[in-house]
């Protein structure tokens, strides 16, 4: 079924590109020789393009500095052309699949240089010292290429370790100065907020002095304080030029939707997920009513009183998850799969400082730990990296948020829809809960971009509509989660977004696969998608069912960046 579609969609799509080009002048530099006519040759260019993502570095600190970009930019143009003009006749699906990957990035490379511009703009874009590892393929939202992932490091420090933290500590005051000539940019709502982003490094760099065998190394410890005053002195200068950002931090419903088409790979509209997202919320409101008359004589679940309890509730959850998953045939469940959940169980939390998802846990965290489906992909990931090396690492830009937020957030009702809570229906009330705090987040964050809304009137759509006033508990979470869904377009609705598409294509592996008695298709829908790989799922989906259709309308309605400007410069 596969192979029928290896030509017939893709060839017209190259003919437009190539048109498109001609209209709009994007000639670029010279075409580099060796044009592109196998997946081999593919995967050459994408170890070149990856090699020019990288910036150059000035004073030792990436460089994000306006004249530089300007100068590259006809290197880019030329490595674009070449990957517009490649012939991929006879190519199959999973190859075009490839190349259209690397399109999605080469088009997220334009759209920041042209419009998102984060070094810019986004104060917290020059955040360096990470402490976490994402639940994702790579850190949500803009990142410079020089951090420090703090969570990678074991103390006390090998003497390897301890010369990579110095230099990487060293990057910091050379880069927040860089920074003031670059952050130019007039949003507010984005600068005000990145604030606290910075100030809260500063904090982080304090407390690595208490880890083993830091305060004895005067060295290490000069390093920190340096690395501090940086960045304390940045959110100084930060804080000074805040009162002068008067403007808009949304980026305008055109902008908004060729990012999603042609970036993400998402085939919706900012008008379309609006609806969808106003859909879902509506959904999960008059579900959860129905569902909480359904259980009205059932008596209401007890959150977890203390540490003791609340271990128990997470390794009993913990194995009646897993033990359903393989029991009931849903998905092949790996040896690590258990280990994996074991590390992420959560801790008991008062129940005054609990925040939105650890209210849910300690009442049951199976819901949670069914969208903890992240950490058995990111397992997957780095025990059996695919085989392609353009899937292989994290894509850029958060192109996977369609893939692995709309998965993890599919699963949470598609598992309660095959009878994970059984043993208490008043578990389905918490999947219904989940489903509209993420609804009404990210129809928050649509009307934030489309300069509805302010940030802050974003986060109160988020608020209100969260059922049982849970997002009322703990602002952090809140700012958190809208400040990033405006730095990061299109991540607050994905978990909706690719949800309905996780959804379309379980729809469309199921029709194909209704008669078939081969394999238990439900099984082979997550395992199938687990073997493409953390990719965009309008390309799963082309894989999967054999059908392009998701993919197709964002190919079709290609128009090249320079034509959206055009289009949207007064």
């Amino acid at each position: 079924m596969l192979k029928r579609y290896a030509t017939a969609h893709l060839v017209p799509f190259c003919i437009l590109v190539t048109l498109a080009l001609v209209l709009q002048g994007c000639v670029g530099a010279e075409t580099p020789s060796f044009p592109i006519k196998t997946h081999q040759d593919l995967l050459n260019h994408f170890e070149a393009w990856r090699s020019f993502e990288q910036p150059p570095l000035y004073e030792g600190a990436p460089d994000y500095r306006a004249a530089t970009f300007d100068q590259r930019w006809e290197e880019f143009t030329s490595l674009q052309k070449k990957l517009w003009e490649a012939d991929t006749t006879g190519w199959t699906v999973p190859h075009q699949v490839d190349y259209l990957i690397l399109w999605a990035e080469m088009n997220g490379y334009a759209f920041n240089h042209h419009i998102l511009k984060p070094w810019a703009r986004d104060p917290a874009f020059y955040k360096t010292v990470w402490t976490y590892r994402s639940d994702v393929p790579a850190h949500e939202g803009p990142t410079h290429h020089a951090t420090l992932e703090l969570w990678q490091y074991s103390f006390p420090l090998s003497p390897e370790a301890k010369d990579q933290m110095m230099k990487e500590l060293g990057v910091i005051g050379r880069l927040n100065e860089q920074a003031r000539g670059n952050l130019t940019g007039n949003a507010a709502d984005l600068w005000i907020a990145g604030i606290r982003d910075i100030r809260e490094q500063a904090e982080v760099l304090e407390s690595i002095k208490e880890q083993p065998g830091v305060a004895d190394d005067e060295r290490l410890v000069r390093a920190l304080d340096d690395a501090k005053a940086a960045t304390e002195s940045f959110a100084e200068w930060l804080e000074e030029e805040s009162e002068k950002k008067t403007g808009s931090s949304g980026l305008g419903e055109a902008a908004y939707t060729w990012y999603q088409n042609n970036v993400h790979l998402v085939p919706l509209t900012w008008s379309d997920e609006v609806m969808l997202l106003q859909r879902e919320l509506t959904r999960s409101w008059s579900s959860l009513a129905m569902e909480e008359h359904r259980n009205r004589n059932l008596p209401p679940i007890t959150p977890a009183a203390n540490a003791e309890a609340y271990q128990a509730l997470a390794e009993r959850s913990a194995a009646s998850l897993l033990t359903f998953l393989a029991e009931d045939s849903i998905v092949s469940v790996a040896d690590y799969w258990a280990p994996v959940l074991d590390e992420h169980l959560g801790a008991f939390v008062p129940a005054e400082t609990r925040h939105f998802f650890w209210i849910t846990a300690h009442l049951d965290p199976r819901p949670l730990y069914s969208h903890f489906y992240h950490w058995f992909e990111l397992a997957r990931e780095d025990t059996t990296p695919n085989e392609s090396s353009i899937r292989a690492e994290p894509l850029l830009y958060n192109i996977f948020d369609s893939r692995n937020e709309g998965m993890a957030t599919a699963v949470e009702e598609l598992f309660m829809q095959a009878g994970l809570y059984d043993d208490d229906p008043r578990v389905r009330e918490i999947v219904y809960i989940l489903i509209a705090q993420r609804a009404a987040r990210g129809l928050g964050s649509l009307y934030a971009h489309a300069n509805q809304m302010s940030m802050r009137q974003a986060g109160g759509i988020h608020s209100e509509y969260t059922p049982r006033g849970w997002m009322k508990t703990e602002k952090e979470l809140l700012i958190f989660e809208q400040h990033l869904y405006l730095r990061q377009p299109g991540y607050g609705t994905s978990y909706i977004t690719g949800k309905h598409l996780v959804e379309q294509t379980l729809a469309e592996f199921y029709r194909t696969q209704e008669s078939s008695v081969d394999a238990p298709p439900i099984r082979a829908f997550f395992d199938g998608l687990s073997t493409i790989g953390n990719i965009p799922i309008s390309l799963g989906h082309w894989e999967l069912t054999g059908s392009p259709a998701q993919i197709d309308p964002i190919r079709r309605n290609f128009e090249p960046i320079e034509s959206l400007l055009n289009r949207t410069t007064p």
